[in-house]
């Protein structure tokens, strides 16, 4: 239960970071922006069960997979889409460390 508790509020705080010191001029705007990602999680609704604490999103729900990571890399890489993409490493960053925390190996 902690752990979900840490994941969760580290999707808020850790673009909060990464908006504050990466976009500083617009940093509201950004943070809102790489939150909104988190739609991404939408893709859990295809699971079943739709939500399993002890299940590792990476690799399993289709927005959750490598092509995805790469096409948000991309996303990051372009000014337009940029804020978007790094929202989108961002979260699929801290489930992979919640992967490695569930495993034992972090």
């Amino acid at each position: 239960m902690l752990r979900s508790w840490i994941h969760l509020v580290l999707h808020f705080t850790a673009p909060g970071v990464v908006a504050r010191f990466g976009f500083a001029e617009r940093w509201r705007r950004a943070w809102l922006i790489m939150v909104a990602t988190m739609i991404v999680d939408l893709d859990h609704l295809l699971a079943v069960p739709i939500y399993d604490p002890d299940r590792c999103s990476i690799g399993f729900h289709p927005l959750h997979t490598w092509p995805a990571v790469a096409a948000y890399l991309l996303l990051s890489l372009i000014p337009k889409t940029r804020m978007v993409g790094l929202g989108l490493l961002i979260h699929m960053a801290l489930d992979a460390i919640d992967c490695l925390w569930m495993n034992g190996l972090g």
